[in-house]
């Protein structure tokens, strides 16, 4: 069963326990800099590939903004030790209940679009396919409070995410986007250098995605944009463009911001739909 189908009470007490969960793996040292005290200098350079690309590898989760003294990440990690970089016309900061949270005026949603949304809010998301083991939306993951692990090479990034064993990839050998494909929940995703940013654009969807947990959609006619950066050691940062007609009136941006986990890693996560006949709307 998928902890997120039961509403926020289980994501908290999740939250509260993962710090205290044993883990799977032993620590073990990450490659990077280290700072005075043996750490990870999360504010170091970024790592950079043999052809001088920013290399996004790593074990990554929802870095914490505007955190209170002595508050933890939902997997027990602190703030990153640097403010994280703003400027004025950046991107909001996507959520994931709702993705448009940061607009002032919303999402510019579609008269259709916009009564689904409510019908599936309205329902408490119970037809979330994360409520039914089902792969989330890209945006979903990106907005993820557990972990995902990047593994990149010259010709392909991987990304394995640790909520409910989600699995994407995107391709950077030059190929072009297919025509006609068979619809993926996660599209196709192919990806190219603009100087120290990866490119990444992903078409190719179903009809039924999900973009947050209140049932913000993605259709087949949307297309999805991801502008990565690494501006320090410990910090990703991903600006995606969502376009889709049938569901929104006009493109818009949000950002996600990561934070490495160093010394650790991914722990197994296996989705059990068995409660999910008693899911129930209103």
């Amino acid at each position: 069963m998928s902890f997120f189908a039961r509403g926020l009470p289980v994501i908290l007490l999740w939250a509260a326990s993962a710090a205290l969960a044993p883990g799977q793996w032993p620590n073990f040292p990450t490659a990077g800099p280290r700072a005075a005290d043996g750490k990870i200098d999360l504010a170091g350079p970024p790592p950079k590939t043999h052809t001088g690309k920013p290399d996004f590898s790593g074990l990554w989760e929802p870095a914490l903004e505007n955190a209170k003294p002595g508050q933890v990440s939902y997997n027990g990690l602190p703030p990153l030790p640097f403010p994280i970089p703003h400027a004025e016309g950046d991107p909001p900061t996507a959520q994931f209940f709702n993705i448009g949270a940061g607009f002032k005026d919303g999402l510019p949603f579609t008269p259709w679009a916009a009564a689904l949304r409510a019908e599936r809010k309205g329902n408490n998301a119970k037809d979330n396919p994360d409520a039914h083991c089902l792969p989330m939306g890209l945006t979903q993951l990106h907005m993820h409070i557990q972990p995902r692990k990047v593994v990149q090479t010259e010709r392909e990034i991987v990304l394995l995410y640790e909520a409910n064993g989600n699995t994407r990839q995107i391709l950077l050998d030059g190929r072009a986007q297919p025509k006609d494909a068979t619809p993926w929940w996660y599209g196709y995703s192919t990806g190219h250098w603009d100087g120290e940013t990866l490119v990444v654009e992903t078409t190719g969807f179903r009809d039924d995605v999900w973009l947050d947990m209140d049932g913000s959609p993605l259709t087949g006619s949307g297309k999805i944009v991801e502008r990565w950066r690494r501006p320090k050691f410990g910090l990703m940062q991903i600006d995606l463009t969502i376009e889709d007609p049938k569901a929104y009136t006009r493109s818009f941006t949000v950002r996600v911001k990561h934070r490495l986990m160093p010394d650790t890693e991914l722990m197994e996560f296996v989705c059990e739909e068995r409660d999910a006949v008693h899911y129930v709307g209103k």
